[in-house]
């Protein structure tokens, strides 16, 4: 058995992480068990761990600024395994912060993470959430993160999921957002997917509130045999609410890749846009890189990249 020591010191070297400054408040998680607590002013964070899993209750108080982005890292060293987090988090009234997530699973044959999280914005609060994930280059990893988000009046969220190094494996992930009145949500989705990775990605904002405003954005890149199927959805029921949805992706290979942009609208006051493209790579981009002496491969590569970032 590897000890705790070990164990974090595994996970934070696959993150490019060797400790994080005396400031910055950090939560790491390997399995179900805590590794690693440091927090600051204003951050409360709870766990109880149960078989297999964790539940993780997390704090921003009442007109606190957290200063630094909070960094929490989950994942598993192992191979084989199972990790289920559920976490529910509240930003109290007149609050903020920015949470950096990393979900490392670097040695992936069998791995399940399963995530079920509760975000609650209340009044004038804000969280921005970023969630990286690297795996290993096999691919054995199964991630299914979901996610209910109420955002209540005068609050914003913006969220980013990012998994572009590694073999992606499965990935089921599904966003859902409830806005009052003047609440702001954004959702950004970059995926590169590889080999046979197996793709879904479902975000659907509910614009409640007048002058409520959604925007939901998926990119997608996608080349061998892996495939992609992207549902967008916003649904406008408040006077003045506004949103648009971006979804792009590029396919290389054998990959497949399917797009379902949904868009409603129950008040003749609300605005909503979507866009969507799916195909190769852009011939007109291509050609002006290989004019400048790039290889195809090289092209091909820095267009991705563009996509991506």
């Amino acid at each position: 058995m590897t000890d705790d020591k070990t164990l974090l010191t595994q996970m934070l070297k696959s993150i490019d992480i060797e400790q994080f400054s005396e400031d910055i408040a950090h939560v790491e998680i390997h399995g179900n068990k805590v590794l690693g607590l440091k927090l600051v002013k204003g951050l409360k964070v709870e766990s109880e761990s149960f078989e297999d899993g964790i539940n993780v209750k997390i704090i921003v108080e009442k007109d606190a600024h957290i200063k630094n982005p909070v960094r929490f890292c989950f994942g598993m060293i192992p191979e084989n395994g199972i990790q289920k987090i559920i976490i529910n988090t509240i930003l109290e009234e007149n609050s903020s912060a920015s949470f950096i997530a990393t979900c490392t699973f670097p040695n992936a044959k069998n791995i399940q993470h399963l995530m079920d999280a509760n975000i609650t914005l209340k009044e004038n609060s804000f969280l921005n959430y970023f969630e990286r994930h690297i795996h290993g280059p096999e691919g054995g990893v199964t991630i299914v993160p979901k996610t209910m988000v109420f955002l209540n009046k005068n609050s914003r969220f913006n969220t980013e999921f990012e998994l572009i190094k590694g073999s992606a494996g499965i990935i089921d992930l599904d966003y859902e957002a409830y806005l009052d009145e003047d609440a702001v949500v954004s959702m950004t989705t970059r995926i590169f997917g590889r080999t046979k990775d197996d793709i879904k990605i479902k975000e659907k904002a509910h614009l409640k509130g007048d002058k409520s405003v959604g925007v939901l954005t998926s990119h997608i890149a996608l080349k061998d045999e892996s495939k992609a199927e992207i549902i967008n959805e916003l649904i406008a029921d408040g006077s003045y609410s506004r949103g648009h949805v971006d979804c792009k992706e590029i396919i290389q290979g054998s990959a497949k890749a399917k797009a379902i942009p949904i868009v409603t609208v129950n008040n003749k006051l609300a605005h909503i846009t979507h866009e969507a493209a799916i195909g190769s790579v852009d011939s007109k981009q291509l050609e002006t890189l290989l004019c400048r002496g790039l290889t195809e491969d090289e092209a091909t590569d820095l267009i991705i990249d563009g996509l991506l970032k």
